[in-house]
């Protein structure tokens, strides 16, 4: 069945006033085959449509119609693809979803690799299930930004980490892309002794010839749980190993800096953690353009919270009820230093961090992202937690109201006695849950029969 039948029309919508109805298929617009949503996306853009519907018994009809530019058509589909997501061809040698814990939900275990979800929803793709046809489609189209996990552009080092004979394309590709001047932002998944060092300057190199298409770059570590029986032998990073990272990737940064204005290239907080190194300055990470990648979330988070406190008169400070907040091991002393920095401002404010160990993925997992509704309940249980415990939304699953192992929020409200408060990753927003004070709640969807795995794949159950 095709995924181009339309399930429901909204009122009022250019659709709807056009008497387009649900259950027929949408085949064309203005003379193009719509196959997917960015075909969708991309021909019904004009003011002026032309619109080939196949009626249910087979038959075809023609409807045409004005609107808006840019404004949407109003059409829902089965998925919002308009198709089946494509999973990942990869079989990597770092891939996080193979170190997942058993027994979780059957969603968590599905790899996209999904140019159109690069695009729509900002996911980072491989590039080698692509053929020659939606490379050119992706040109022709102008699809920009895309994102793009690179790893290495050596073209045998990326088969061997991509487990892949294809993965050696890639900078082909991304050669292509820069001609057409498709915009790029890559990350690059660092291992120790396999692509960083020598590897890491060839794969810098490689990018910043394509400047400024290739538009910014993260260098991440690693991350290792502790269910990698039979996977490749992957260590951490040492603190003495980050330590070399970020002094490559820094001197590399400051030369680009000199020649094109801008360092192009950033390592993740996570790599100063590691090495146990301050942070960057505000001014390091410029636009922030790797913010998604966890490049200068933290120190963005302490100056949003250091101009919100400042602006705090000391009698609001002094409204705040007892508090706590659950972060991951990794955040926790910044965290500490917030609250310790309200406290100077007013000394009555009663706040404690909790950093929450990854029983669930293995101690070496210290994200916030990646704690579990159990591990918060087994490890807060009992303790001093105040009127209220404040979360990062990020622990919980997006626009919804469940942890990683499928606890709700309910379910750790019930289990520690306490409300628990999603705060997003913005320092005005994190002062104003420290004070009690109302945040933007976090926007949960309702809960859906089938989840987005199912949207996507259809029939897999």
């Amino acid at each position: 069945m095709s995924m181009t039948v339309i399930q429901s029309v909204d009122p009022r919508s250019p659709a709807h006033r056009a008497g387009l109805r649900v259950g027929e298929t949408l085949t064309h617009i203005n003379g193009h085959q719509i196959v997917d949503v960015l075909d969708y996306k991309f021909f019904s853009y004009d003011t002026r449509l032309e619109l080939v519907l196949r009626e249910e018994d087979g038959s075809t009809r023609t409807v045409r119609l004005r609107k808006r530019e840019g404004e949407d058509l109003g059409l829902e589909f089965q998925t919002y693809l308009m198709d089946r997501a494509r999973s990942c061809a990869n079989n990597c040698i770092f891939c996080f979803v193979d170190q997942m814990p058993p027994g979780m939900r059957e969603s968590l275990y599905f790899k996209d690799d999904d140019a159109r979800l690069s695009f729509l929803m900002g996911n980072y793709l491989t590039l080698t299930n692509l053929s020659q046809r939606e490379v050119q489609r992706i040109i022709d189209l102008r699809i920009s930004p895309i994102n793009i996990s690179v790893h290495t552009t050596d073209p045998e080092l990326r088969a061997m980490m991509l487990k892949n004979k294809r993965a050696g394309r890639t900078i082909d590709i991304m050669r292509r892309f820069a001609e057409h001047h498709i915009i790029m932002n890559c990350q690059i998944v660092s291992c120790p002794g396999i692509n960083d060092g020598p590897a890491l300057d060839k794969t810098l190199n490689d990018l910043a010839e394509m400047f400024p298409s290739v538009n910014s770059v993260s260098v991440v570590p690693v991350g290792v749980t502790k269910f990698r029986e039979g996977l490749y032998p992957l260590k951490p990073y040492t603190q003495e190993q980050a330590g070399a990272v970020i002094d490559q990737v820094e001197a590399f940064a400051a030369r680009h800096l000199e020649k094109q204005g801008t360092r192009l290239v950033w390592c993740s907080d996570e790599f100063y953690l590691i090495a146990r190194r301050p942070l960057p300055e505000e001014e390091f990470f410029e636009e922030f353009t790797q913010l998604d990648n966890g490049v200068g979330m933290l120190r963005m988070l302490m100056e949003e919270f250091g101009r919100g406190l400042k602006l705090m008169e000391p009698e609001e400070l002094a409204q705040a009820r007892p508090f706590s907040i659950a972060t991951g091991v990794s955040a926790g002393p910044f965290l500490a230093q917030l609250v310790d920095l309200a406290r100077e401002k007013c000394d009555t404010i009663k706040g404690t961090v909790y950093p929450i160990a990854n029983r669930c993925c293995g101690e070496t997992i210290t994200v916030s992202g990646l704690v579990t509704g159990g591990d918060l309940i087994d490890q807060l249980r009992g303790k001093d937690l105040g009127e209220r415990l404040l979360i990062p939304t990020n622990m919980l699953r997006a626009g919804e109201r469940v942890f990683l192992d499928d606890v709700s929020l309910d379910d750790v409200e019930r289990e520690l006695g306490v409300p628990v408060i999603p705060v997003a990753q913005d320092g005005y927003e994190l002062l104003d849950a420290m004070c009690g004070l109302a945040t933007a709640p976090p926007d949960f969807k309702p809960n859906l029969p089938e989840d987005e795995y199912y949207r996507y794949n259809p029939g897999t159950r």
